[in-house]
């Protein structure tokens, strides 16, 4: 979610908000989804998302709606599944304005939501023209759904993704080798954000079932039948062929993630500066890419073939906008910070950006105008902190006109300012939803 990086990025340019239902809806707190209703698909639901909490007390959850059927149904069981424990839905419709009427559709799925008395907010996004307008497209909308909830102090946000989706995404990362079969996971943290996908094992048919024993209706995407996309070709091919096995490569995964885990547990102290001890003299590959990923601001990690270089004995090396020190002073092991030359240039001080990928805005002190790495000023500034000379030229430091204004983990204002945020969580276990039957 590196927003101001980046003038390709998604721009929230307007959002709609649902006071209540729309003139001729349900009263506000009835769903057509009754407890009698729920006996199937609802308790199915339930059990799901009793496996991805806890949730606490009165439980507010967001759901991403594109309108379609998979996602109407998606709120509809998040909506009745909240308030049947005292909590509440909120459905966030991304516009991407890539065709006439989707303005037109996420005002009628609006209207929608608000008949069964759900709030809603439309977020309408900016796209430019380009290559890979999918991917775009959907990262532009990931990034504004969270930002959306967020807003509206919600942690969990619901995507609509369902056992045929997982099926296809298996197809596609089959063909690009073994690797990645597991699919997509039911629970995934992004920063601050923690994102569900309670459906994965629930087939499409029977979201579309249950929406029509209800007289709901859904937006049909006329993009989900064109062939210039790969999804849609693979769909078209699986329904010609015999589907990819999901093998046990789910199981592995999830395994492998707990183990990535424990061994951070045991060897690694990860601290709010952005950088991290080691120690021991060697962590398994997965692992050390954990930590390129999440110290370089980064998405992915580098090159597997560079990682398993480093992996079995660690060594001053500089990798993926990631260096690997001595710990020296700071006791036996090894020190992985920021590479000083790697890190982004300053951006506009708002609150939220996130800068190089790894800190997020939280509060900006007055006269600040960007936010960017100490860089040289850190000979001078935080000299008797003790932290590494090599580590206070990548902390985020606010600028105003006359140059340093304040560096927030040299207590040059207060720490929670600014806030270690990477793209991902440092390992989490993936869990992906049972077969719903």
């Amino acid at each position: 979610m590196r927003h101001a990086r980046f003038a390709d990025q998604p721009v929230l340019v307007a959002v709609a908000v649902a006071q209540g239902p729309g003139r001729g809806g349900a009263a506000k707190g009835r769903l057509p989804l009754t407890a009698a209703e729920a006996d199937g698909l609802g308790r199915h639901f339930a059990r799901v998302m009793a496996a991805l909490g806890p949730f606490g007390a009165a439980p507010r959850v967001a759901v991403g709606v594109s309108g379609g059927a998979d996602s109407m149904a998606l709120t509809l069981l998040a909506a009745s599944w909240a308030r049947e424990r005292g909590g509440d839905c909120l459905g966030l419709i991304a516009d991407h304005g890539l065709r006439p009427e989707s303005a037109d559709e996420a005002s009628l799925t609006g209207r929608r939501l608000a008949a069964l008395g759900i709030g809603y907010r439309i977020l309408r996004l900016q796209l430019g023209p380009g290559p890979a307008l999918q991917a775009r497209a959907r990262d532009a909308r990931h990034a504004s759904l969270a930002a959306a909830a967020r807003g509206a102090g919600i942690v969990h946000l619901l995507l609509g993704h369902h056992a045929g989706d997982q099926d296809e995404l298996r197809a596609m990362r089959a063909a690009r080798g073994p690797r990645g079969l597991a699919g997509m996971a039911g629970f995934a943290a992004r920063d601050d954000i923690v994102i569900l996908r309670p459906l994965l094992g629930t087939d499409p048919a029977v979201l579309r079932e249950f929406l029509s024993g209800r007289g709901i209706g859904w937006v049909e995407d006329p993009s989900n039948a064109d062939a210039r996309f790969e999804r849609v070709r693979v769909r078209a091919a699986r329904r010609q062929a015999a589907l990819v096995p999901p093998s046990l490569d789910a199981d592995r995964r999830a395994a492998a993630e707990r183990d990535v885990a424990a061994t951070l547990a045991r060897n690694i102290s990860l601290r709010p500066e952005g950088w991290a001890i080691v120690r021991a003299a060697s962590l398994p590959v997965e692992a050390l890419a954990v930590l390129f990923r999440v110290l370089g601001g980064a998405a992915y990690p580098p090159a597997r073939a560079a990682l398993e270089r480093l992996a079995p004995e660690l060594r001053p090396a500089t990798l993926g906008g990631v260096r690997i020190m001595a710990a020296g002073r700071h006791g036996p092991g090894w020190l992985l910070v920021r590479e000083a030359a790697a890190c982004a240039p300053p951006v506009a001080a708002v609150r939220g950006t996130v800068w190089d990928g790894r800190f997020r805005v939280r509060d900006v002190p007055p006269g600040a105008r960007t936010i960017g790495a100490l860089g040289d000023s850190a000979a001078e500034i935080g000299r008797r902190s003790g932290l590494p000379a090599a580590l206070r030229r990548t902390l985020p430091a606010f600028f105003g006109g006359d140059g340093v204004l304040s560096v927030p983990h040299l207590a040059g204002g207060p720490a929670s300012a600014v806030v270690f945020a990477p793209q991902g969580a440092a390992a989490a276990a993936p869990f992906e939803p049972v077969p719903c039957g």
